[in-house]
């Protein structure tokens, strides 16, 4: 009687302790940051990203910011518009040439909003 009582009472402490857990914790969020759209397109315009790479970042929507989520929305209309991801194995870049200055364009607007909000943000 008294293993019976020992084993329940373990299963009891690691099945609770197991619930308790699960109750106090959250699920992990993702959270697209400029900082990482700014290098993803530093990446398409050197060459340096792969097509898994690209799609991971642009096709996951971003909720917590409007304005990141337009332009997520716009490289994601470049790459239906201007993609070429069946040469990328071969070396040649993600985008036609015309989408390669429009996501540099997108970039450099994405790059200076980003820099206003950092210096309304230290203003007091």
């Amino acid at each position: 009687m008294a293993l019976f009582l020992l084993i329940f009472a373990v299963c009891l402490f690691v099945i609770g302790g197991v619930v308790l857990i699960l109750l106090f914790s959250r699920t992990p969020r993702y959270r697209t940051e400029p900082e990482q759209l700014l290098e993803l397109f530093d990446k398409a315009l050197d060459n340096q990203v792969g097509e898994n790479e690209w799609n991971l970042v642009i096709n996951y929507p971003i909720r917590h910011d409007d304005y990141l989520d337009g332009v997520r929305r716009r490289a994601q209309h470049l790459m239906q518009e201007h993609g070429r991801p069946w040469q990328v194995a071969q070396g040649k870049p993600l985008l036609d040439k015309t989408g390669q200055e429009e996501l540099a364009a997108l970039r450099s607007h994405l790059a200076a909003h980003q820099r206003l909000r950092e210096r309304q943000r230290n203003q007091p």
